[in-house]
C-alpha cells in the first residue's frame, strides 16, 4: 500500500546512524512481529480449566472498522487488570474464547458465531473479522470463556458501495487524558442517534498516574506502580488498562462501531516519526525504537483493528479507508508516524525555513500520494478527511506579530499546500477535515490562500475538543479571542469539554458541538454549543445555530442547575 514504509525509512536512519546490522535486527525484532502475528510461535498450552481469578472480561468489548458485510469485535480476558504484570492477572497459556453475533439483544438468532484464541503474547486480547454479514444493519455480539460471559456490544455494517444512503450521524472525539478529568461526555455520547465513532488520537496518556486520579479527586484507589511513565511493553498494557477500566468509555466502545487513529500520546508527547521527545526518558535512536515497538504493540492489542494493522516491531500500517455507500468515505490519516521533525523546536514560531522546506512533510510521500489518489477516485459525495492536528492556518500572534504551531500542518505548510492544491485544482467536492489534539473546539473555512480572506473556500474542518484534557476548560478566552480576531477564516472557538456529532445526508453536512460545563467533577449535563453547516456544493461554513455566538459567556448556556453546582465547586455564594 505504500512504497516507503517506516520500515525501509527506519534502515535509511540506521545506517546513517552508523548502527551495525546486528544492533537494528534486535532493535525491529523487539515489538510484536518476531513472536506473534504469524511470524513465530504462539504459546500452545490451552488453560484447561478455564476458571478465572475474577470476571474476565472487566476491560468490556468493542467493534470498528465497519465494511458492508462486517466488522472486527474486540475483547480482552483480564481478571486483574492492573496487576502489575501487565498481563491482566492471567496465566501464560492460550485460552478459547467463543463469540457470536446475533440479530437481537438476547441472542435468539445468532447468525455468525465461532471460536478463537486469546493468547498471552497479545495479552489474551481478541481481534474477529466477523465477514458474512448484512450492509447497513445492526448486530449484537458477545464473548464467552470458560463459564464467563462478555457484556453484550452493539455494532452496525457500513452500507453496500452503492447504496444511496440519505441519513448518516456519527460523533467524533479524542484527547481523553485520564488524570485531567471524568470521561463525562461518553455518558451523553452513548444516549446519541450514531452510526459510528471517530477518535482521532490521544486515547491515552503516557504520563504517570498518581493514586488519586490526579484532578479527579476520587478516592486512593490506583496502584502506586502507575506513577511511572510507560516505556516497556507491560507498562503500556496497564496505561490501557487503567483507561479502558472507564464505564463510560466501555458503554461507549459497545455502543457503536469506531473507527481509531492515534496521535503523539500513545508513544510520547510530541514525538515525530523516529524522534523522540525533547527530555525523552529513551533519548537515543534504539531506545525510541524499542518503546515505540512496545506502545505500538499495546496499542492494537487495545482496538478493534484489523490483521492489517498488526505492527511490525516499530512500524504499523494505521491509514486506511472506510466507506459508507455513496454518501461519505473516510480517509483516515497517521500524521505521527512518518512525519519529520518538527520545525524550529518545536514550539509557536513565525514562519521559518524549515516550515516552509517543501521536502519536510507530516504524512510521508507515500500517504500523500495514496491521499490524493483516493481524493481524486472517490465518487462519495462527502470526502473526509479524519487526521489529527490542526490544518487551517492558525495564527496565535497578536497584531502584526505572526506565529504558528510547528507541530501543526503551519509546520508543514508545503505539505498542506499540496493536498489543498490538489483538492482546488482537481475540483474535488465537498472535503471536510475532522480534527483533534488542541483540546478546544473550532470551525474553519479551509483556503486556496489563508492570508487572503477573499481567495475561494475549498472546504471545511471541524475541531473538537477534548474529552478531559486540559481539566474543565472555559467557553471563552483571551487566546481563543485573539485566535478569531487573526484569522477571519476561523468562524467559532469554544474550550469546554465533549464531542462532536455531525449529521450527514446528500445535502448538507452539520455538526454540532456538544460540550459540558466541567470534568473534575463526575455529572456535568451536556449542551449544543454550536452548530454549522456547510452545503454539498457550496463550501463554507454557516452558523446553524443563531442563538450560540462564540462571544455570548458560558453563563449564558448554562442551565440554573449547572450554575449553582459551579458556583458551589468555586466557593462562590448564590447571586442575585
Amino acid at each position: 500500500m505504500r512504497d516507503e514504509d517506516a520500515g525501509h525509512q527506519l534502515r535509511k536512519w540506521l545506517l546513517a546512524s552508523d548502527v551495525d546490522r546486528r544492533r537494528f535486527l534486535g532493535v525491529a525484532s523487539a515489538g510484536a512481529a518476531a513472536l506473534v502475528f504469524g511470524r513465530g510461535p504462539y504459546t500452545t498450552e490451552t488453560l484447561a480449566s478455564q476458571k478465572f481469578a475474577d470476571y474476565p472480561f472487566q476491560l468490556g468489548v468493542a467493534s470498528g472498522d465497519p465494511l458492508p458485510d462486517g466488522v472486527v469485535l474486540w475483547t480482552r480476558l483480564a481478571p486483574k487488570p492492573l496487576d502489575v504484570s501487565g498481563g491482566g492477572g492471567m496465566k501464560s497459556v492460550r485460552v478459547p474464547v467463543r463469540w457470536e453475533v446475533a440479530e437481537d439483544e438476547r441472542f435468539r438468532t445468532v447468525v455468525r458465531a465461532g471460536t478463537t484464541s486469546a493468547y498471552p503474547e497479545l495479552a489474551h486480547s481478541v481481534h474477529v473479522e466477523v465477514s458474512g454479514l448484512q450492509p447497513d444493519r445492526w448486530y449484537f455480539y458477545r464473548f464467552s470463556a470458560g463459564n464467563e460471559i462478555s457484556p453484550v456490544g452493539r455494532t452496525k455494517t457500513a452500507p453496500a458501495p452503492g447504496a444511496s444512503l440519505q441519513r448518516f450521524n456519527f460523533a467524533f472525539a479524542s484527547c481523553q487524558m485520564y488524570t485531567e478529568g471524568y470521561f463525562t461526555a461518553y455518558d451523553h455520547m452513548v444516549n446519541e442517534d450514531l452510526d459510528l465513532v471517530v477518535h482521532l488520537g490521544d486515547y491515552i496518556y503516557e504520563y504517570g498516574i498518581p493514586s488519586n486520579g490526579g484532578y479527579r479527586n476520587q478516592p486512593t484507589v490506583l496502584p502506586d506502580y502507575l506513577i511511572t511513565e510507560p516505556v516497556t511493553l507491560d507498562r503500556y498494557r496497564l496505561q490501557h488498562a487503567v483507561y479502558r477500566s472507564e464505564a463510560p468509555l466501555q458503554a461507549a466502545h459497545a455502543a457503536f462501531p469506531w473507527i481509531v487513529t492515534w496521535d503523539d500520546h500513545e508513544v510520547e508527547n510530541n514525538h515525530a516519526g523516529l524522534v523522540p521527545e525533547v527530555g525523552s526518558q529513551t533519548p537515543t535512536l534504539e531506545e525510541f525504537l524499542v518503546r515505540r515497538a512496545n506502545a505500538y504493540r499495546a496499542y492494537y492489542e487495545h482496538m478493534p483493528l484489523r490483521r492489517s494493522s498488526v505492527p511490525a516491531g516499530p512500524d504499523m500500517q494505521l491509514y486506511r479507508r472506510l466507506r459508507y455507500g455513496t454518501l461519505a468515505e473516510f480517509n483516515v490519516l497517521d500524521t505521527r508516524q512518518y512525519r519529520d521533525d518538527q520545525a524550529a523546536g518545536d514550539g509557536n514560531d513565525p514562519p521559518n525555513p524549515e516550515s516552509l522546506d517543501p521536502s519536510r512533510t507530516l504524512t510521508g510521500a507515500a500517504q500523500e500520494a495514496w491521499l490524493l489518489d483516493g481524493l481524486a477516485a472517490s465518487t462519495t459525495t462527502w470526502k473526509v478527511i479524519a487526521q489529527q492536528v490542526f490544518m487551517a492556518q492558525r495564527d496565535f500572534g497578536a497584531d502584526d506579530a505572526v506565529l504558528f504551531s510547528m507541530d501543526a500542518w503551519d509546520g508543514y505548510a508545503p505539505n498542506r499546500d499540496r493536498i489543498l492544491g490538489a483538492i482546488a485544482e482537481g475540483s474535488i467536492a465537498n472535503p471536510v477535515v475532522l480534527t483533534g489534539d488542541v483540546h478546544a473546539n473550532y470551525a474553519n473555512n479551509l483556503k486556496a490562500n489563508f492570508d487572503d480572506p477573499a481567495s475561494p473556500t475549498i472546504g471545511v474542518e471541524f475541531v473538537g475538543t477534548s474529552i478531559a484534557t486540559g481539566r474543565d476548560g472555559a467557553d471563552t478566552s483571551p487566546s481563543g479571542d485573539r485566535i478569531l480576531a487573526e484569522n477571519p477564516h476561523i468562524r467559532f472557538f469554544n474550550g469546554q469539554r465533549g464531542y462532536v456529532r455531525c449529521t450527514v445526508t446528500p445535502q448538507a453536512w452539520q455538526s454540532d458541538y456538544r460540550v459540558v460545563p466541567y470534568v473534575t467533577q463526575p455529572g456535568g449535563e451536556i449542551h449544543t454549543r454550536a452548530s454549522f453547516v456547510t452545503e454539498a456544493g457550496n463550501p463554507g461554513l454557516q452558523l446553524a445555530d443563531h442563538n450560540a455566538v462564540p462571544t455570548l459567556p458560558e453563563s449564558a448556556f448554562e442551565t440554573e442547575e449547572e450554575r449553582r453546582v459551579k458556583d458551589e465547586r468555586l466557593g462562590r455564594g448564590p447571586t442575585a
